[in-house]
């Protein structure tokens, strides 16, 4: 969804996305170990999608790496070096635009005092940009209005408007498993088939605090 939309607009060409899951140090209720987690999102992506990656690098960070951080990793890894950037067809080199693809939920938390410092949000949406996918009860729109980091930064900032309602949630499938209901199509058989194996989000996940990390550290 959030690929056609940028295609659509014609400013950019989707050449690959990545999932990056976040460290065991980010201490959030039914985190699974992050060695299930990495495994879940190759499943997910493994056979599905050609443009669709994993990358480890956060999840196996010591501490919990803020989202600037990760995002200049990937700018890094993606643009370093002499090799770095896309090959364009007049055999000259060309940066490839990192951005990072959130819910609308989250850019609310862009809007929270305390929850991300400031300065890492600048980083955020000055230098790399967000793509967000409106959620059922965010009005994305209004908040770039309202807040004023993100109307400064608001050319940096892609909304993608769900044309067909979707309210699931990573939230809400642990919930479900935890009751006991069929998550059948919510997500890949073979992501469902790994959490059956390891009986995952059945109950407490293993080291879980009961704590949900700020973005700071």
């Amino acid at each position: 969804m959030a690929k056609d939309i940028i295609i659509e607009r014609g400013a950019h060409e989707v050449i690959g996305g990545y999932l990056s899951p976040v460290s065991d140090m980010y201490k959030k209720p039914d985190l699974a170990p992050a060695v299930h987690r990495i495994q879940m999102c190759a499943l997910a992506v493994d056979n599905s999608s050609d443009w669709l990656m994993v990358d480890p690098w956060e999840v196996y960070q010591m501490g919990y790496t803020r989202t600037a951080f990760v995002l200049e990793h990937f700018d890094l890894e993606l643009n370093g070096g002499r090799s770095g950037g896309i090959l364009t067809r007049d055999g000259g080199r060309k940066k490839i635009k990192v951005m990072l693809l959130v819910g609308g939920d989250l850019v609310q938390s862009f809007c929270a005092p305390g929850v991300w410092p400031l300065q890492s949000l600048r980083i955020v949406l000055r230098d790399f940009g967000c793509v967000v996918i409106e959620r059922t009860g965010s009005d994305a729109r209004e908040l770039l209005l309202s807040h004023t980091i993100l109307h400064e930064h608001r050319d940096n900032i892609i909304i993608v408007k769900q044309l067909i309602y979707n309210d699931i949630s990573s939230s809400k499938v642990r919930l479900f498993i935890k009751r006991g209901l069929s998550i059948k199509f919510l997500l890949p058989g073979a992501v469902i088939g790994y959490m059956d194996k390891h009986m995952l989000y059945r109950s407490e996940s293993p080291g879980s605090s009961g704590q949900c990390s700020r973005e700071y550290v």
